[in-house]
C-alpha cells in the first residue's frame, strides 16, 4: 500500500494522500518515512518519560504516562458512543489542556481530528463538517464568553449526520468529555503509517477553507526534523502561544514536536505578554513560535516587564513575513535568537538555521527542511525564473501534500500534474536555497497570520440589500501585517459601515473576517471594453488607496 488508506464506511468518500510509488521508496530509503504513527510514539514517550510532566495548562500538569491514559479513556469512551476507526470528528477547543487530551485520544482509537480554530463559527464549522463527512463534534462549554453549546445546537439541526457532540465542561444535553469512558482493550492496533491521520485546515485563500489530509509518515517527518533544526531536546520547554489547532505551533516543530522529543508543552490560554510572560517565568519556556504582529508587542513589553524571560533561547516568528527593522525589533527587545519560519499547512517548511549570521537571519524567511524538497520559482507561463528573481513558488516533497480531500477543483488549480503544489506565494530565491518572500498571487488578506479570503467576504457583503458591489483588499498594517478594507459601492443611501460590519458578523463567521475598515465608493473603474476582473480590480482599489493615503500624509 502506498501512501493512501481507504476508510470507505457507509458512503463516505475515503481519505487518501498518494505520492507515487518511486517517491515512497525514495522517501522510506532517505530515512524520512520510518514506518512511525502518532499513537504509537505517543505510547513509546510514555514508556519512556512516565514520570516526567508533558503538558501543562494553568494549574493543570499531566505526564507522559498520565497523557497516555488520558488519550486510552478518551479514545475508548468514544468508540462506546458508537464512533467506529476511520470516523471524522471536528475538533474545536482553545489552549486547553483538554485539546491535546482529546487530539491524543482521537489518535489512539483511530479517528481522524478535523481541526477546527476558536474562533470559527457556524458557517465555517458546517463546511468542515459537511466537506469531511465528520460524524462527531467536540468542543467546550464556554470559551473567552462565547458559549459553544449553543454553536452545537445549531451545527446538529443543520447537519443530523453529526451523532455525537461532546463537551468539554458542562456538558447539558450533551456527552461530558469528563464522563467518557469505555473498555480500553476493545482499541485497535496502530494504523497504516501511510494512513491519513488528520485533517488540517487551509488558509482559505478562495472562499471557505480546503481540507488537508496529512498522514503519520510525513507529519511525523516535519516534526522530527524541525526538531533538529531547532535544537528541541528532551530539555527544551515549548510554549503554545498561539491557537494550538494551528500548523505553525502543531509541527514546526510545535507541541507534537515537543512531546516527540519527551520536552514539555506549556499552552497558554491568550497570547498576550501579561498572559504569557507570567508562564514563561514559572516553566522556564525555553522556545515560542510567534507571528509577527505578537512578536513586536512582545518585544516592546519585555523592556518594562518584571518577569525572568532569561531561559527564552529561540523565539520563531512564522505565519507572515517578518520585514528586516521588524526582525531586528524581535531580536533585540526579546533578547534571544530569532528564528525565521515560512510555511504552509500543506507542507513545505522554511527556517532560518541557529548558526546562520544575522543579515541572513533578518532577511530572509529560511531555507526548507528537507533535502529532497524540490523547490521551483517559475515566471507567469511556469518557466524557471534566474537565481534571485521573483517568481511563483511550486514545491514537491516528503512532507507536502498531492491533493486536498474532496475538493476535485481546487485540485486541478493547485497542483501541477507532475504533483508539485502551487503555493500561491512569489519569492526570491538566494544562493543556498534561502527564500525571501515578496508576496501573493492569489487574493487573500493575510491579518496576523489569519487568511482572510477577499471572495468570501464579498459574497457576504453582496447578499446585503444595501449594497450594490463590493470588493475586499488589503491595507499595510504596522501591527497586524495587514488588514482588510471593503470598497463599497451601495444601493440607495448608503448604509452607515458599523451596520456592514455586524452584518458580516451575523453570517456565523469568525470575527476576524469582518472587515477592518469600509470605504463608500461611486463606482468602480473599468476597463476599455466595460469589463476588469476582480483580481485588477482589487489591485487598482489598493492602489489608489495607498497613493491618497501618502498625499494625505504629506499634506500633515
Amino acid at each position: 500500500m502506498t501512501g493512501t488508506t481507504a476508510t470507505t464506511i457507509n458512503t463516505r468518500l475515503p481519505l487518501r494522500q498518494v505520492w507515487p510509488d518511486a517517491f515512497v521508496e525514495r522517501y522510506r530509503a532517505a530515512g524520512y518515512w520510518r514506518g512511525e504513527t502518532l499513537p504509537g510514539f505517543l505510547r513509546e514517550r510514555a514508556e519512556r518519560f512516565t514520570h516526567d510532566v508533558a503538558v501543562v495548562a494553568g494549574e493543570t500538569r499531566y505526564t507522559y504516562g498520565q497523557l497516555w491514559q488520558e488519550a486510552e479513556r478518551i479514545g475508548g469512551g468514544l468508540l462506546t458512543l458508537g464512533l467506529r476507526p476511520g470516523d471524522r470528528v471536528v475538533v474545536q477547543l482553545g489552549n486547553v489542556a483538554e485539546f491535546v487530551t482529546v487530539v491524543c485520544g482521537l489518535f489512539r482509537a483511530g479517528l481522524i481530528p478535523v481541526y477546527a480554530l476558536p474562533a470559527h463559527r457556524i458557517t465555517e464549522i458546517v463546511h468542515f463538517v459537511r466537506r469531511a463527512e465528520a460524524s462527531a463534534y467536540v468542543t467546550a462549554a464556554r470559551y473567552e464568553g462565547f458559549d459553544y453549546r449553543s454553536l452545537a445546537r445549531e451545527l446538529r439541526a443543520e447537519v443530523p449526520t453529526v451523532q455525537q457532540v461532546v463537551i468539554a465542561g458542562e456538558a447539558e444535553e450533551f456527552t461530558a468529555l469528563a464522563e467518557l469512558a469505555g473498555d480500553t482493550s476493545a482499541l485497535p492496533g496502530d494504523s497504516d503509517p501511510q494512513a491519513v491521520a488528520f485533517l488540517q485546515i487551509s488558509g482559505g485563500s478562495t472562499g471557505l477553507s480546503k481540507l488537508i489530509p496529512r498522514t503519520h509518515d510525513d507529519y511525523i517527518y516535519s516534526f522530527r526534523a524541525s526538531n533538529e533544526i531547532c535544537a528541541i531536546d528532551r530539555d527544551s520547554v515549548y510554549l503554545v502561544a498561539l491557537p494550538a489547532a494551528h500548523n505553525f505551533p502543531m509541527s514546526s516543530p510545535g507541541w507534537l514536536g515537543a512531546l516527540y522529543a519527551g520536552a514539555r508543552v506549556v499552552l497558554s490560554p491568550g497570547p498576550g505578554p501579561d498572559i504569557a510572560f507570567p508562564l514563561l517565568a514559572r516553566e522556564k519556556v525555553t522556545c515560542v513560535g510567534l507571528v509577527p504582529p505578537l512578536a513586536l508587542l512582545w518585544a516592546d513589553a519585555a523592556a518594562e516587564s518584571r518577569h525572568d524571560l532569561s531561559s527564552l533561547r529561540v523565539v520563531q516568528v512564522g505565519g507572515a513575513k517578518l520585514v528586516p527593522e521588524a526582525a531586528r525589533r524581535v531580536a533585540k527587545g526579546l533578547d534571544c535568537r530569532l528564528q525565521q519560519v515560512f510555511g504552509m499547512a500543506e507542507g513545505l517548511v522554511n527556517y532560518t538555521r541557529l548558526s546562520d549570521p544575522d543579515d541572513v537571519v533578518l532577511n530572509t524567511q529560511g531555507r526548507p527542511i528537507s533535502p529532497d524538497d524540490e523547490v521551483l520559482v517559475v515566471d507567469d507561463h511556469g518557466e524557471p525564473v534566474p537565481e534571485g528573481a521573483a517568481g511563483h513558488l511550486l514545491v514537491r516533497g516528503p512532507y507536502t501534500i498531492r491533493a486536498y480531500h474532496n475538493d476535485d477543483t481546487a485540485n486541478a488549480r493547485s497542483f501541477t500534474e507532475d504533483g508539485y503544489y502551487r503555493t500561491g506565494d512569489m519569492v526570491q530565491r538566494l544562493p543556498g536555497g534561502y527564500l525571501v518572500v515578496q508576496g501573493r498571487a492569489t487574493d487573500h488578506i493575510n491579518r496576523a497570520g489569519e487568511k482572510i479570503s477577499a471572495e468570501e467576504i464579498e459574497d457576504h457583503l453582496l447578499a446585503h440589500p444595501a449594497v450594490f458591489d463590493a470588493a475586499v483588499v488589503s491595507i499595510p498594517d504596522d501591527y497586524l501585517g495587514e488588514r482588510s478594507c471593503a470598497f463599497v459601492i451601495a444601493r440607495g443611501e448608503r448604509p452607515r459601515a458599523v451596520a456592514l460590519k455586524a452584518w458580516v458578523r451575523e453570517q456565523g463567521l469568525a470575527a476576524f473576517k469582518v472587515p477592518d475598515q469600509i470605504e463608500f465608493v461611486d463606482a468602480f473603474g473599468t476597463t476599455a471594453v466595460g469589463k476588469i476582473s476582480r483580481r485588477e480590480l482589487r489591485a487598482q482599489l489598493r492602489e489608489h488607496f495607498l497613493d491618497r493615503q501618502n498625499q494625505d500624509e504629506e499634506r500633515i
